[in-house]
């Protein structure tokens, strides 16, 4: 139905609908997986709750939940990684830049030892947690024209700030060379 109306992206496993509707890893797994088969784009979100951080297994949490959406994947072209710390999410806190990096750089590296260095290098793994236009310069801050300090963070997933436009074109242009 989706696809009749013209839309091209869907969120999938996103925190609310993993809580809420208590969607498993592996059913996010069937959905990605169907939709990508359908030649839908798909926005994968994984993170840990604030006690899963606590406990130091925010890594254990995200790569569980990545392993278990994409085990069946031939094509990664039409997929996004999202990074959303549940305990982030509408609460106003936001992980620090170095934690999000943290978190990015372990999905790509699994991504480089468990399917391919062209994969990991060509797959956007973009942050989503209370991003707004106060915090997403440091998330995503350039140090120079050709590197960014953040390196593995490679956008956004804007939520409520996108609400406001002039908040969400700042945050838009915060990112721009």
């Amino acid at each position: 139905m989706l696809k009749d109306i013209g839309v091209n992206w869907s969120i999938i496993g996103h925190s609310e609908r993993r809580i809420i509707f208590n969607e498993s890893d592996e059913l996010v797994g069937e959905k990605c997986e169907y939709l990508l088969s359908q030649g839908m784009k798909v926005i994968l979100c994984v993170g840990e709750l604030r006690s899963e951080r606590e406990s130091g297994e925010t890594k254990q949490v995200c790569l569980r939940q990545l392993k278990a959406a994409t085990e069946k994947l031939k094509d990664w072209s039409n997929l996004v990684i999202a990074y959303e710390p549940v305990w982030a999410i509408g609460t106003g806190k936001v992980a620090t830049p170095e934690e999000a990096q943290e978190v990015h750089k372990v999905i790509r590296e699994w991504l480089r030892t468990s399917v391919s260095a062209t994969v990991a290098e060509s797959m956007s793994i973009v942050y989503g947690g209370s991003v707004k236009a106060e915090n997403c310069v440091d998330l995503g801050k350039r140090i120079s024209f050709f590197k960014r300090k953040m390196e593995d963070i490679d956008g956004f997933l804007v939520g409520g700030a996108s609400i406001n436009k002039r908040e969400f074109i700042e945050i838009c242009n915060s990112q721009v060379l």
